[in-house]
């Protein structure tokens, strides 16, 4: 599957952060003492297990900010599966600039690809199924911007990139602003035209207060298990979006999207990942 990547001005900033913090305030000493000034060489960037590939972008990226005059290329993209032996990409050029840009190349180029191998792994288990996979909010810090890409890569879709994106009404909003008419109600009073209102239920009495009051597009189904989630998908009756979120677990998704849910989100796809096996080879 092909993905249109982001532009490498808007990715810049966060690599060359993650590099300053590798390089520290004088460099890297170990290479600058035992490699010659002059030294070529040709290093291979290769899969050690099977994945579906993120982050070559990023990768290719932290090599050029170390040094502009490396060679990069990439013999796969961004959404593609690989398999264990595979060469992603070759770096030529000055040894001790691949040497330097190494590790946080391949902290990306692993953690990402971990992201798209786990997300999916879960959207397979919702084939023949209308249910779209989405990650959450539960990203590393700094880093959300290609952890939700990677869920792209993945096959699959993003919800809310930042608080600014969306209202999505949660059960803390309910109890401060002192219930679900309340805050449905401001929401209609208060909403741009252009911003999609979600609100979070964890019992079927709140769901009918929900569908009675109106207002929202979509509903979040909370830890309901799936027999109530079948429930709730019949009393919506296609008159707003269900997304069902909490327990999400790669032996229970099929399940989840059998009760006919429209969403499926799952913090797992980002928060607990285990980053793919990848390594450098001169």
């Amino acid at each position: 599957m092909s993905f249109s990547n982001l532009p490498d001005l808007v990715l810049e900033p966060m690599i060359k952060t993650a590099l300053m913090e590798d390089l520290g305030s004088y460099g890297d000493v170990t290479t600058r003492t035992v490699i010659p000034d002059g030294v070529t060489y040709q290093a291979r960037l290769n899969a050690r297990e099977d994945a579906v590939v993120s982050g070559m972008q990023v990768a290719a990226i932290a090599f050029r900010l170390v040094d502009p005059s490396l060679e990069v290329t990439s013999h796969t993209q961004d959404g593609a599966a690989c398999r264990s032996g595979d060469s992603l990409m070759t770096i030529s050029g000055s040894a001790a600039s691949i040497l330097s840009g190494e590790r946080v190349a391949l902290n990306f180029a692993g953690r990402l690809t971990g992201i798209a191998t786990q997300t999916a792994a879960f959207v397979e288990q919702t084939k023949g199924t209308s249910a779209r996979v989405t990650c959450t909010r539960k990203t590393t810090p700094g880093l959300r911007m290609v952890e939700k890409l990677a869920v792209l890569h993945g096959g699959g879709f993003n919800h809310r990139y930042s608080l600014s994106d969306a209202i999505l009404i949660k059960d803390n909003h309910i109890a401060a602003a002192g219930g679900i008419r309340q805050v449905l109600d401001a929401a209609k009073a208060q909403a741009s035209h252009m911003m999609a209102v979600e609100i979070e239920v964890d019992r079927l009495d709140q769901l009918a207060e929900v569908l009675e009051v109106g207002g929202a597009s979509v509903v979040l189904l909370d830890n309901m298990d799936n027999d109530t989630l079948r429930e709730a998908v019949s009393m919506v009756d296609g008159r707003i979006r269900t997304e069902a979120s909490g327990n999400v677990t790669l032996d229970r998704i099929a399940s989840i999207a059998a009760t006919g849910v429209d969403y499926i989100s799952s913090g797992a796809l980002t928060h607990s990942v285990r980053t793919v096996d990848l390594g450098l080879d001169f």
